[in-house]
């Protein structure tokens, strides 16, 4: 028994390409793990904390063993509630479009409250950083509405993602590319729609 966390970071519910292939990843990997829990984070409903003044000032009191209010210990309390579910997780499903070149601003702030020193990476005595989330695989529904080679200058969805995923430790990605959604017109995005389905299902049936 294992806990998979889905993590939706598109707010087009049954119209997100991105969506529509996590969703038919989990219909095999459900068949084939039925013991196991899904659990689904919805980012655009999920009342993330933002990263404001109050819990970047509890951050560093309590990284620097100060004296912390109760209202800041609160604050940076939800932070770490957010973490635990993270890390309490065994695989993850993240569903996400690509916006700007990059990913959503829901994503990325969720990124940003899990990156964490002391939780999620730490320094070791060399004064090198090393990742504290290990062991534990990932696929990536990545939805685009061009078509990015790889090595492409203009995707930084993908190259981000490996990059701050590897940080803390993730290392095991697996992508499925849902693209061109949009910019070859709706034939074509139907297509790569079907396409990044049927490759989704086949990575579950290993996952």
């Amino acid at each position: 028994m294992g806990t998979l966390l889905y993590i939706q970071a598109s707010p087009r519910g049954e119209r997100s390409h991105s969506i529509a292939a996590a969703e038919a990843f989990l219909e095999v990997y459900r068949h084939k793990n039925p013991e196991d829990t899904v659990l689904t984070l919805d980012l655009f409903e999920e009342d993330l904390p933002p990263f404001d003044g109050r819990i970047i000032n509890a951050k560093y009191s309590i990284l620097h063993g100060e004296e912390v209010s109760e209202e800041d210990r609160n604050a940076w309390g939800q932070v770490e509630r957010i973490i635990e579910q993270f890390k309490s997780a065994d695989k993850y499903l993240l569903a996400t479009p690509m916006w700007n070149f990059n990913i959503p601003y829901r994503l990325k702030q969720y990124i940003d409250i899990l990156v964490q020193p002391t939780y999620t990476v730490e320094v070791t005595p060399e004064g090198a950083f090393e990742g504290l989330v290990t062991g534990r695989p990932m696929v990536i529904c990545a939805a685009r509405g061009g078509a990015y080679p790889p090595g492409s200058e203009s995707d930084m969805q993908k190259p981000y993602l490996e990059l701050i995923l590897g940080f803390i430790g993730i290392t095991d990605i697996r992508f499925v590319t849902v693209e061109p959604t949009l910019n070859e017109g709706p034939k074509v995005g139907e297509r790569a729609r079907a396409e990044g389905i049927q490759q989704a299902r086949e990575l579950a049936a290993e996952f």
